[in-house]
Order: C-alpha cells, then structure tokens, then sequence
C-alpha cells in the first residue's frame, strides 16, 4: 500500500522566536516518517519577522514547505482553515509554532490514523502551563463537554490528526466563527484520543488573554449547542414560580398579620435578583443573535493574500 500523504498545518502569530527553533526540529520528524510530506504555515497576519522567516524556508525546502500569507489577523481557527485550502495530504495535522506540543510526537498521530481512525485527539501530560492556565483550560473543558455533550478531555490541544475527508467538510463548512476540534467531532466517524507530552515556551507570549480565554468559552458554548438558552428558560421559569410564590405568601401575610413595613430589603433583592437574571438571559441570547448577524452578511472568514512555494 502506497503510504499516506501527511500535510502539517502551524498557524503562525507572531512567532519570530520560537520559527528557528521549529523549523530544525519539525522537517526531519516528517522525512523520518518515510512517506511524502508537506509543511503549510498560515501567517495569521504577523507584525514581527515570521513572515520573512517562513518565505525563507519555502525557498530553502521546495516541495515541502508552504506558506498561505493571511491579509489581516483573523484568528488562530480562521488560519487552519486557511491553511487546509493549501493542502492535498489524506492525513491533515494541526501544531502550534510555540513548540509546547513537540513535533517529535507527531508520528503517534500518523500511527493511529493508519489504524483508521479519521480523527485524532491529543491529551498533554504534565502540562507546563501557568496555574492560571490549567484552572481556565479545566473550566473551559468541564463548560464544553456539559453543554456540548462531546467528549473531548483537552479542548486547547491543538495537536491534532484529520483525515481528508473531515478536513474536506470542515473547509464547506461556512460558518463566521468556529473550534476546529469540536467542529472535527461533529463529523468523526472512528475519534480517539492519545496522551502526548507537553513543554513549557522558551520564547514569545501566549496569544490567548483572559479576554480571548473567555470568547473561545462562548465560541463553544453558542457554536455547539443551545443548551444556554434551554436553561436561562428553565431558570426563567422558576423564578417566575417562586416570585409568584412569594407574592401569595405577602399577600396572606398581609390578611393576617395587617400591613407592616417589614420586608422591603427583601422585595428590593429580589428585584435585584430577577433584574440580574434578565441581564444575562439578554446577554445570552445576544450571543446568538450576534453570531446569526455575522453570519448572513456573508463577509469572507478569512483573505489570502498570497500563497508562498506552491
């Protein structure tokens, strides 16, 4: 059997510092592999030098390396995205430039696609991340897999195996914001998921704020599922109960016991209450509202200014 193509996505944001050190560790990895190869790098519109240092490496491996050069910044997703329009292996892996997730532990993806699995998770073990982190990844885990209903341990992972086939279906799928790992899951067939390790970055920050942290939540969360909706009515609805509730047991208070002044810090909490309720419930459908506004004005999710050592 002939062996399968494998095509390598990274995503690349402002990454000058840690490129050297990629690049001489990524390419012999996939010429060890013994089957044909292809490296595509998705400049997601960098303001430092990654630019110039991966044209650089499309001129120095022809044949191997690509490099899709984004117009503007437009997101970690939105460039894989761009970069799989670049591709043509039957097996498509997603790595970050930072080198938390070794290239070295690219081969246990390609083995478990030659299993037949047709999408490959990664769990990190002993992860080096920030304790702030770790907290905001486990939230972010724990949120997603209880409204969503997916079973995924390690959302942030992007170390990641797609055959063909699903990468073909994510590229159709025309949504304005997107998780490429739970979008993945929806059309996997045969997913599973392997614990590979994890390193601490030697260079450059983290891309993700707390800001972003928390947009990827509700990415995820209004993407997948309208699981928040089902419940802020759920919670609309027993609040409604227990406020008419209340109101009946005032009102029998009041018929027995005469009028009183008592209870008007209640009253005013419970108005608090409900008025906090409402504010979210508004937010929540906000979200998706939003979301259906940027989808039907049918702008391009990402723009490709050029493609580099295609």
């Amino acid at each position: 059997m002939v062996p399968r193509k494998v095509s390598v996505v990274v995503p690349v944001y402002n990454e000058e510092a840690n490129l050297p050190r990629l690049l001489p560790r990524l390419l012999p990895v996939l010429a060890g592999l013994s089957r044909p190869y292809e490296v595509v790098f998705a400049d997601d519109g960098s303001r430092d030098g990654s630019l110039e240092i991966l044209k650089q490496a499309a001129r120095d491996n022809p044949g191997h390396v690509k490099v899709v050069e984004l117009v503007r910044n437009a997101g970690q997703h939105m460039a894989i995205l761009a970069g799989f329009t670049a591709t043509d292996g039957e097996y498509v892996l997603t790595l970050d430039a930072d080198l938390q997730n070794p290239p070295e532990e690219i081969p246990k993806l390609v083995l478990a696609m030659d299993e037949g699995h047709d999408v490959v998770g990664t769990i990190r073990q002993d992860r080096r991340d920030t304790f702030f982190r770790r907290i905001a990844s486990r939230l972010v885990n724990r949120t997603t897999a209880a409204i969503t209903g997916m079973r995924l341990n390690d959302y942030g992972c992007m170390l990641r195996g797609y055959h063909r086939d699903v990468v073909d279906v994510m590229s159709a799928s025309d949504e304005a914001s997107t998780f490429i790992p739970a979008l993945a899951q929806q059309y996997a067939r045969r997913p599973i998921e392997i614990p590979v390790a994890h390193a601490e970055r030697t260079a450059g920050e983290s891309k993700y704020s707390l800001y972003k942290l928390v947009r990827l939540n509700f990415d995820l969360m209004t993407g997948f599922s309208v699981v928040p909706l089902q419940l802020f009515t759920l919670f609309g609805f027993v609040t409604a109960l227990s406020g008419f509730g209340f109101g009946v047991f005032l009102l029998v208070r009041r018929l027995v016991g005469g009028a009183e002044a008592e209870g008007v810090f209640t009253l005013f909490a419970l108005a608090f209450v409900v008025m906090g309720v409402l504010m979210a419930g508004i937010g929540i459908v906000g979200e998706y509202v939003g979301r259906i506004y940027q989808q039907v004005r049918g702008r391009p999710r990402f723009l490709i200014r050029k493609v580099w050592g295609a």
